[in-house]
Protein backbone atom coordinates (compact mmCIF):
# COMPACT_ATOMS: atom_id res chain seq x y z
CA UNK A 1 0.00 0.00 0.00
CA UNK A 2 1.43 3.17 -0.86
CA UNK A 3 0.95 5.78 1.95
CA UNK A 4 -1.14 8.64 1.03
CA UNK A 5 -0.43 12.36 2.41
CA UNK A 6 -3.52 13.67 4.51
CA UNK A 7 -2.42 16.02 7.04
CA UNK A 8 -5.55 17.40 8.02
CA UNK A 9 -6.92 13.68 9.13
CA UNK A 10 -3.70 13.52 10.77
CA UNK A 11 -4.15 16.83 12.73
CA UNK A 12 -7.73 15.47 13.91
CA UNK A 13 -6.62 12.57 15.05
CA UNK A 14 -4.11 14.08 17.40
CA UNK A 15 -6.43 16.49 18.22
CA UNK A 16 -8.20 14.20 19.75
CA UNK A 17 -5.48 12.04 21.28
CA UNK A 18 -4.57 14.74 23.36
CA UNK A 19 -8.15 15.54 24.49
CA UNK A 20 -8.89 11.99 25.15
CA UNK A 21 -6.59 9.46 25.67
CA UNK A 22 -4.44 8.87 28.72
CA UNK A 23 -1.62 7.13 27.74
CA UNK A 24 0.47 4.58 29.91
CA UNK A 25 4.05 5.51 31.26
CA UNK A 26 3.76 8.26 30.36
CA UNK A 27 3.48 12.19 31.57
CA UNK A 28 0.42 13.35 29.59
CA UNK A 29 1.84 16.60 28.88
CA UNK A 30 5.02 15.78 27.89
CA UNK A 31 4.68 13.46 24.98
CA UNK A 32 3.80 14.08 21.32
CA UNK A 33 2.59 10.49 19.85
CA UNK A 34 2.93 10.34 16.43
CA UNK A 35 -0.70 9.93 14.51
CA UNK A 36 -0.40 6.30 12.19
CA UNK A 37 -2.44 6.49 9.26
CA UNK A 38 -1.59 3.28 8.09
CA UNK A 39 0.72 -0.46 8.57
CA UNK A 40 1.42 -2.75 6.32
CA UNK A 41 3.75 -5.90 6.56
CA UNK A 42 7.17 -4.53 8.53
CA UNK A 43 6.50 -0.79 7.85
CA UNK A 44 4.21 1.61 9.31
CA UNK A 45 3.11 5.41 8.03
CA UNK A 46 1.89 8.10 9.03
CA UNK A 47 -0.38 11.13 7.82
CA UNK A 48 2.14 13.25 5.96
CA UNK A 49 2.85 9.73 4.15
CA UNK A 50 6.39 9.52 5.83
CA UNK A 51 6.98 5.25 5.78
CA UNK A 52 9.02 3.59 8.89
CA UNK A 53 10.61 0.42 8.63
CA UNK A 54 9.17 -1.33 11.66
CA UNK A 55 12.62 -2.18 13.73
CA UNK A 56 10.17 -2.63 17.29
CA UNK A 57 7.37 -5.12 15.83
CA UNK A 58 4.94 -2.63 18.20
CA UNK A 59 5.75 -3.56 21.23
CA UNK A 60 7.66 -6.71 19.86
CA UNK A 61 4.04 -8.60 18.94
CA UNK A 62 3.68 -8.10 15.66
CA UNK A 63 5.37 -11.48 14.59
CA UNK A 64 4.22 -11.85 11.12
CA UNK A 65 3.83 -8.31 10.59
CA UNK A 66 1.07 -6.29 10.20
CA UNK A 67 -2.10 -7.18 8.41
CA UNK A 68 -1.32 -10.05 7.43
CA UNK A 69 -4.57 -10.64 4.57
CA UNK A 70 -4.52 -14.36 5.81
CA UNK A 71 -5.08 -13.66 9.85
CA UNK A 72 -7.24 -10.68 9.06
CA UNK A 73 -9.87 -12.77 6.98
CA UNK A 74 -9.89 -15.34 9.63
CA UNK A 75 -10.62 -12.70 12.19
CA UNK A 76 -13.28 -11.66 9.46
CA UNK A 77 -14.96 -15.36 8.85
CA UNK A 78 -15.17 -15.43 12.78
CA UNK A 79 -16.78 -12.54 13.14
CA UNK A 80 -19.05 -13.03 11.27
CA UNK A 81 -19.55 -17.06 12.78
CA UNK A 82 -19.85 -16.00 16.40
CA UNK A 83 -18.13 -12.82 17.28
CA UNK A 84 -18.01 -13.76 20.84
CA UNK A 85 -19.25 -16.09 23.30
CA UNK A 86 -18.41 -17.27 27.09
CA UNK A 87 -15.93 -18.82 28.09
CA UNK A 88 -17.42 -22.03 30.06
CA UNK A 89 -18.60 -23.31 26.95
CA UNK A 90 -16.97 -25.52 24.20
CA UNK A 91 -16.03 -23.40 21.26
CA UNK A 92 -14.24 -24.44 18.18
CA UNK A 93 -11.93 -21.54 17.91
CA UNK A 94 -10.97 -21.75 21.62
CA UNK A 95 -10.05 -25.43 21.27
CA UNK A 96 -7.93 -25.33 18.12
CA UNK A 97 -5.92 -22.56 19.20
CA UNK A 98 -5.32 -24.37 22.68
CA UNK A 99 -4.78 -27.85 20.60
CA UNK A 100 -2.16 -25.73 18.48
CA UNK A 101 -0.38 -24.05 21.18
CA UNK A 102 -0.22 -26.92 23.38
CA UNK A 103 1.71 -29.09 20.42
CA UNK A 104 4.57 -26.53 20.37
CA UNK A 105 5.45 -26.06 24.33
CA UNK A 106 7.47 -28.21 25.65
CA UNK A 107 7.32 -31.17 27.39
CA UNK A 108 4.00 -31.68 29.42
CA UNK A 109 2.23 -28.24 29.14
CA UNK A 110 -0.70 -29.65 27.44
CA UNK A 111 -3.51 -27.32 29.33
CA UNK A 112 -4.06 -24.02 28.21
CA UNK A 113 -5.86 -21.28 30.51
CA UNK A 114 -6.70 -18.04 28.29
CA UNK A 115 -6.10 -14.79 29.53
CA UNK A 116 -6.61 -11.00 28.11
CA UNK A 117 -2.84 -10.16 27.75
CA UNK A 118 0.98 -11.28 28.95
CA UNK A 119 0.44 -9.29 32.74
CA UNK A 120 -2.66 -11.24 33.68
CA UNK A 121 -1.42 -14.20 32.21
CA UNK A 122 1.18 -14.21 35.07
CA UNK A 123 -1.34 -12.94 37.62
CA UNK A 124 -2.88 -15.96 37.38
CA UNK A 125 0.06 -18.38 36.95
CA UNK A 126 1.64 -17.61 40.50
CA UNK A 127 -1.85 -17.75 41.89
CA UNK A 128 -1.59 -21.24 40.03
CA UNK A 129 2.04 -21.78 41.98
CA UNK A 130 0.68 -20.27 45.49
CA UNK A 131 -1.91 -22.72 45.53
CA UNK A 132 -0.14 -25.80 44.33
CA UNK A 133 2.21 -25.37 47.04
CA UNK A 134 0.47 -23.75 49.63
CA UNK A 135 3.34 -21.25 50.14
CA UNK A 136 3.43 -17.64 49.79
CA UNK A 137 6.56 -15.95 48.39
CA UNK A 138 7.87 -15.80 44.72
CA UNK A 139 11.36 -15.04 43.60
CA UNK A 140 12.11 -13.11 40.33
CA UNK A 141 15.04 -11.05 39.13
CA UNK A 142 16.26 -7.48 38.85
CA UNK A 143 16.44 -6.37 34.85
CA UNK A 144 13.06 -8.28 34.32
CA UNK A 145 9.37 -6.97 33.04
CA UNK A 146 6.53 -8.95 33.80
CA UNK A 147 3.25 -6.56 33.45
CA UNK A 148 1.55 -4.13 34.78
CA UNK A 149 -0.68 -5.42 36.88
CA UNK A 150 -0.93 -5.39 40.69
CA UNK A 151 1.43 -8.59 41.05
CA UNK A 152 3.15 -8.63 37.51
CA UNK A 153 4.71 -5.07 38.55
CA UNK A 154 5.33 -5.98 41.83
CA UNK A 155 7.61 -9.13 40.50
CA UNK A 156 8.83 -6.77 37.33
CA UNK A 157 12.72 -5.76 38.50
CA UNK A 158 12.97 -2.36 36.94
CA UNK A 159 11.86 0.68 38.29
CA UNK A 160 8.46 0.55 36.65
CA UNK A 161 7.65 -1.37 39.65
CA UNK A 162 8.58 1.45 42.35
CA UNK A 163 5.60 3.69 42.47
CA UNK A 164 3.20 0.53 42.80
CA UNK A 165 5.58 -1.51 44.92
CA UNK A 166 4.42 -1.42 48.64
CA UNK A 167 6.57 -4.37 49.67
CA UNK A 168 3.75 -6.78 50.82
CA UNK A 169 3.65 -8.89 47.90
CA UNK A 170 5.62 -11.91 49.18
CA UNK A 171 7.99 -10.73 46.51
CA UNK A 172 12.09 -11.18 47.01
CA UNK A 173 14.13 -10.11 43.95
CA UNK A 174 17.90 -11.57 43.35
CA UNK A 175 20.30 -11.66 40.82
CA UNK A 176 19.95 -13.06 37.78
CA UNK A 177 23.18 -13.95 35.15
CA UNK A 178 24.59 -11.27 32.77
CA UNK A 179 27.93 -11.26 31.95
CA UNK A 180 28.47 -7.60 30.53
CA UNK A 181 27.77 -5.67 33.77
CA UNK A 182 28.31 -8.88 36.07
CA UNK A 183 27.16 -8.70 39.63
CA UNK A 184 29.09 -11.41 40.32
CA UNK A 185 32.70 -10.35 39.62
CA UNK A 186 33.00 -13.28 37.17
CA UNK A 187 34.82 -13.03 33.88
CA UNK A 188 33.67 -15.73 32.02
CA UNK A 189 29.89 -17.07 31.31
CA UNK A 190 30.93 -19.73 33.13
CA UNK A 191 31.47 -18.08 36.37
CA UNK A 192 28.62 -16.04 35.92
CA UNK A 193 26.02 -19.39 35.81
CA UNK A 194 28.11 -20.97 38.59
CA UNK A 195 28.09 -17.74 41.27
CA UNK A 196 24.19 -16.85 39.41
CA UNK A 197 22.92 -19.83 40.85
CA UNK A 198 25.56 -20.22 43.85
CA UNK A 199 23.39 -16.38 44.65
CA UNK A 200 20.16 -17.64 43.92
CA UNK A 201 20.41 -21.49 45.92
CA UNK A 202 21.65 -18.97 48.82
CA UNK A 203 18.42 -16.74 48.19
CA UNK A 204 16.40 -19.77 48.73
CA UNK A 205 18.25 -20.55 51.91
CA UNK A 206 17.77 -17.80 53.83
CA UNK A 207 13.99 -17.24 52.42
CA UNK A 208 13.42 -20.49 53.93
CA UNK A 209 12.50 -22.94 51.04
CA UNK A 210 9.31 -24.09 52.96
CA UNK A 211 7.90 -20.51 52.07
CA UNK A 212 9.00 -20.49 48.89
CA UNK A 213 6.11 -21.02 46.11
CA UNK A 214 7.78 -20.04 42.41
CA UNK A 215 10.53 -18.80 41.10
CA UNK A 216 9.52 -16.85 37.69
CA UNK A 217 11.82 -15.55 34.81
CA UNK A 218 11.87 -14.22 31.61
CA UNK A 219 13.20 -17.15 29.36
CA UNK A 220 15.33 -14.55 27.54
CA UNK A 221 14.65 -10.87 29.39
CA UNK A 222 13.20 -8.67 27.20
CA UNK A 223 12.69 -5.21 27.55
CA UNK A 224 15.53 -5.50 30.39
CA UNK A 225 18.04 -5.74 27.10
CA UNK A 226 17.35 -9.26 25.61
CA UNK A 227 19.87 -10.98 27.59
CA UNK A 228 20.14 -14.62 26.73
CA UNK A 229 21.22 -17.06 30.04
CA UNK A 230 24.45 -18.05 30.02
CA UNK A 231 24.65 -22.01 29.15
CA UNK A 232 23.46 -24.42 32.06
CA UNK A 233 21.42 -21.54 34.11
CA UNK A 234 18.21 -22.48 33.21
CA UNK A 235 18.96 -25.54 33.64
CA UNK A 236 20.67 -24.85 36.89
CA UNK A 237 17.61 -23.07 38.22
CA UNK A 238 15.24 -26.24 37.44
CA UNK A 239 17.48 -28.24 39.60
CA UNK A 240 16.83 -25.96 42.14
CA UNK A 241 13.44 -25.66 41.65
CA UNK A 242 13.13 -29.65 42.16
CA UNK A 243 15.44 -29.69 45.07
CA UNK A 244 13.03 -27.10 47.05
CA UNK A 245 9.92 -28.00 45.76
CA UNK A 246 9.38 -24.91 44.06
CA UNK A 247 7.31 -24.03 40.97
CA UNK A 248 9.50 -22.88 37.92
CA UNK A 249 7.40 -20.48 35.78
CA UNK A 250 9.11 -19.53 32.73
CA UNK A 251 7.48 -15.88 30.95
CA UNK A 252 7.67 -15.89 27.08
CA UNK A 253 5.49 -13.40 26.64
CA UNK A 254 7.80 -11.54 24.43
CA UNK A 255 10.31 -14.35 23.52
CA UNK A 256 7.58 -16.96 22.62
CA UNK A 257 6.30 -17.93 19.45
CA UNK A 258 9.38 -17.53 16.96
CA UNK A 259 11.12 -14.86 18.39
CA UNK A 260 14.01 -16.22 18.99
CA UNK A 261 14.31 -18.54 16.06
CA UNK A 262 12.41 -21.45 17.94
CA UNK A 263 8.99 -21.79 18.97
CA UNK A 264 9.78 -20.82 22.45
CA UNK A 265 12.80 -19.59 24.03
CA UNK A 266 12.98 -22.55 26.41
CA UNK A 267 13.71 -24.89 23.63
CA UNK A 268 17.24 -23.17 23.55
CA UNK A 269 17.97 -24.59 26.23
CA UNK A 270 16.03 -28.02 26.79
CA UNK A 271 14.37 -26.68 30.01
CA UNK A 272 10.94 -27.62 30.56
CA UNK A 273 8.93 -25.63 33.55
CA UNK A 274 6.13 -26.32 34.99
CA UNK A 275 4.18 -23.02 34.10
CA UNK A 276 4.82 -21.12 30.92
CA UNK A 277 3.30 -17.67 30.38
CA UNK A 278 2.46 -16.37 26.95
CA UNK A 279 0.96 -13.53 24.63
CA UNK A 280 1.55 -10.63 22.25
CA UNK A 281 3.30 -13.51 19.46
CA UNK A 282 0.58 -16.03 19.88
CA UNK A 283 -1.59 -14.02 17.62
CA UNK A 284 0.63 -10.85 16.47
CA UNK A 285 -1.38 -8.76 18.59
CA UNK A 286 -4.08 -8.76 16.14
CA UNK A 287 -6.90 -9.21 18.87
CA UNK A 288 -4.93 -9.04 22.58
CA UNK A 289 -4.62 -12.59 24.36
CA UNK A 290 -2.60 -14.37 26.66
CA UNK A 291 -2.75 -17.66 28.78
CA UNK A 292 -0.75 -19.95 30.41
CA UNK A 293 0.59 -23.24 29.47
CA UNK A 294 0.31 -25.40 32.26
CA UNK A 295 1.84 -28.76 33.44
CA UNK A 296 -0.09 -32.22 34.35
CA UNK A 297 1.33 -32.27 37.97
CA UNK A 298 -0.18 -28.62 38.34
CA UNK A 299 -3.32 -29.25 36.28
CA UNK A 300 -3.88 -32.00 38.48
CA UNK A 301 -4.28 -30.06 41.38
CA UNK A 302 -7.17 -28.40 40.09
CA UNK A 303 -8.94 -32.07 38.77
CA UNK A 304 -11.59 -32.03 41.51
CA UNK A 305 -10.70 -28.80 43.05
CA UNK A 306 -11.90 -25.50 41.52
CA UNK A 307 -9.71 -23.12 40.26
CA UNK A 308 -10.51 -19.86 41.86
CA UNK A 309 -10.32 -17.65 38.64
CA UNK A 310 -10.96 -16.59 35.79
CA UNK A 311 -11.61 -13.47 33.16
CA UNK A 312 -14.71 -12.80 31.18
CA UNK A 313 -13.48 -12.74 27.77
CA UNK A 314 -10.61 -15.85 28.63
CA UNK A 315 -10.25 -17.54 25.37
CA UNK A 316 -12.39 -14.98 23.61
CA UNK A 317 -13.26 -16.61 19.83
CA UNK A 318 -11.92 -13.90 17.85
CA UNK A 319 -8.79 -13.60 19.49
CA UNK A 320 -8.29 -17.67 19.46
CA UNK A 321 -9.01 -17.64 15.60
CA UNK A 322 -6.34 -14.90 15.17
CA UNK A 323 -4.16 -17.18 16.93
CA UNK A 324 -5.43 -20.32 14.67
CA UNK A 325 -4.72 -18.34 11.74
CA UNK A 326 -1.03 -16.73 12.77
CA UNK A 327 0.51 -20.26 13.91
CA UNK A 328 -0.89 -21.74 10.70
CA UNK A 329 0.85 -18.57 8.80
CA UNK A 330 3.92 -19.44 11.02
CA UNK A 331 4.32 -22.98 9.59
CA UNK A 332 2.83 -22.53 6.14
CA UNK A 333 5.84 -19.90 5.58
CA UNK A 334 8.28 -20.90 7.64
CA UNK A 335 8.53 -17.71 10.23
CA UNK A 336 10.37 -19.70 13.20
CA UNK A 337 13.05 -20.81 10.48
CA UNK A 338 13.25 -17.89 9.04
CA UNK A 339 13.96 -15.57 11.78
CA UNK A 340 16.48 -18.46 12.96
CA UNK A 341 18.06 -18.36 9.67
CA UNK A 342 17.93 -14.53 9.22
CA UNK A 343 19.23 -13.66 12.71
CA UNK A 344 22.48 -16.02 11.96
CA UNK A 345 23.20 -14.79 8.93
CA UNK A 346 22.13 -11.24 8.58
CA UNK A 347 21.01 -9.69 11.93
CA UNK A 348 23.86 -10.79 14.21
CA UNK A 349 26.98 -10.18 11.47
CA UNK A 350 25.40 -7.07 10.99
CA UNK A 351 25.38 -5.83 14.37
CA UNK A 352 28.69 -6.75 15.10
CA UNK A 353 29.71 -4.92 11.69
CA UNK A 354 28.39 -2.01 13.44
CA UNK A 355 29.60 -2.26 16.68
CA UNK A 356 33.40 -2.63 15.39
CA UNK A 357 32.73 0.60 13.34
CA UNK A 358 31.20 2.66 16.56
CA UNK A 359 32.67 3.35 19.43
CA UNK A 360 29.57 3.93 21.37
CA UNK A 361 28.57 0.32 20.75
CA UNK A 362 29.54 -1.75 24.02
CA UNK A 363 27.75 -5.53 23.21
CA UNK A 364 25.39 -7.02 21.13
CA UNK A 365 24.15 -10.00 21.86
CA UNK A 366 20.59 -12.16 20.79
CA UNK A 367 19.08 -15.04 18.55
CA UNK A 368 16.74 -14.72 15.93
CA UNK A 369 14.76 -11.80 15.74
CA UNK A 370 15.59 -10.79 18.74
CA UNK A 371 19.24 -8.52 19.60
CA UNK A 372 20.12 -5.55 22.06
CA UNK A 373 22.93 -3.07 21.04
CA UNK A 374 23.81 -1.48 24.53
CA UNK A 375 25.41 2.20 23.88
CA UNK A 376 28.06 3.51 25.99
CA UNK A 377 30.62 6.55 26.72
CA UNK A 378 33.44 4.66 27.25
CA UNK A 379 34.11 1.06 26.26
CA UNK A 380 36.84 0.06 28.78
CA UNK A 381 34.90 1.52 31.63
CA UNK A 382 31.63 0.17 30.03
CA UNK A 383 29.81 3.51 31.35
CA UNK A 384 26.15 3.63 29.82
CA UNK A 385 25.61 6.24 27.30
CA UNK A 386 22.86 7.25 29.86
CA UNK A 387 22.22 6.79 33.04
CA UNK A 388 19.61 4.05 34.52
CA UNK A 389 16.21 5.48 34.34
CA UNK A 390 17.19 8.37 32.91
CA UNK A 391 14.74 11.41 31.55
CA UNK A 392 14.92 14.72 30.32
CA UNK A 393 18.21 16.18 29.77
CA UNK A 394 20.00 13.03 31.37
CA UNK A 395 18.05 10.85 28.19
CA UNK A 396 19.42 13.50 26.05
CA UNK A 397 22.06 11.38 24.02
CA UNK A 398 19.69 8.36 23.24
CA UNK A 399 17.28 11.01 22.33
CA UNK A 400 19.62 11.83 19.81
CA UNK A 401 20.33 8.98 18.48
CA UNK A 402 16.57 7.85 18.34
CA UNK A 403 15.66 10.82 16.34
CA UNK A 404 18.80 9.88 14.02
CA UNK A 405 16.90 6.58 13.09
CA UNK A 406 13.68 8.23 12.85
CA UNK A 407 15.21 10.62 10.35
CA UNK A 408 16.76 7.74 8.39
CA UNK A 409 13.39 6.03 8.35
CA UNK A 410 13.54 3.23 10.82
CA UNK A 411 11.41 3.45 13.93
CA UNK A 412 13.86 1.95 16.74
CA UNK A 413 13.05 -0.09 19.86
CA UNK A 414 14.84 2.42 22.55
CA UNK A 415 15.50 1.69 26.08
CA UNK A 416 17.87 2.77 28.72
CA UNK A 417 20.53 3.17 27.25
CA UNK A 418 19.65 0.35 24.30
CA UNK A 419 18.70 0.03 21.09
CA UNK A 420 16.48 -3.60 20.44
CA UNK A 421 16.53 -4.87 17.54
CA UNK A 422 13.38 -7.05 17.35
CA UNK A 423 11.59 -6.96 13.59
CA UNK A 424 8.56 -8.64 12.28
CA UNK A 425 9.85 -12.62 11.65
CA UNK A 426 8.67 -12.12 8.14
CA UNK A 427 11.14 -9.10 7.34
CA UNK A 428 12.83 -9.35 4.52
CA UNK A 429 16.72 -9.89 4.31
CA UNK A 430 16.56 -6.37 1.62
CA UNK A 431 14.40 -4.78 4.82
CA UNK A 432 16.91 -5.92 7.12
CA UNK A 433 20.29 -4.39 5.00
CA UNK A 434 17.83 -1.02 5.18
CA UNK A 435 17.08 -1.18 8.79
CA UNK A 436 21.17 -1.77 9.28
CA UNK A 437 21.95 1.52 7.44
CA UNK A 438 19.51 3.36 9.01
CA UNK A 439 20.96 2.57 12.02
CA UNK A 440 24.26 2.77 11.18
CA UNK A 441 23.74 6.29 10.50
CA UNK A 442 21.99 7.12 14.10
CA UNK A 443 25.06 5.69 15.61
CA UNK A 444 27.25 8.00 14.07
CA UNK A 445 25.80 10.67 15.84
CA UNK A 446 25.68 8.55 19.21
CA UNK A 447 29.65 8.46 18.03
CA UNK A 448 30.05 12.21 16.88
CA UNK A 449 28.47 13.67 20.31
CA UNK A 450 28.20 11.57 23.08
CA UNK A 451 31.36 9.48 23.06
CA UNK A 452 34.27 10.28 25.10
Amino acid sequence: MTPQPNPEAGAAVKAADRAHVFHSWSAQELIDPLAVAGAEGSYFWDYDGRRYLDFTSGLVYTNIGYQHPKVVAAIQEQAARMTTFAPAFAVEARSEAARLIAERTPGDLDKIFFTNGGADAVEHALRMARLHTGRPKVLSAYRSYHGGTQQAVNVTGDPRRWASDSATAGVVHFWAPFLYRSRFYAETEEQECARALEHLETTIAFEGPSTVAAIILETIPGTAGVMPPPPGYLAGVRALCDKYGIVLVLDEVMAGFGRTGTWFAADLYDVVPDLMTFAKGVNSGYVPLGGVAISAEIAATFATRAYPGGLTYSGHPLACAAAVATINVMEEEGLVENAASLGASVVGPGLRELAERHPSVGEVRGTGMFWAVELVRDRETREPLVPYNASGEANAPMAAFAAAAKKAGLWPFVNMNRTHVVPPLNTGEAELKEGLAALDAALSVADDEHVR
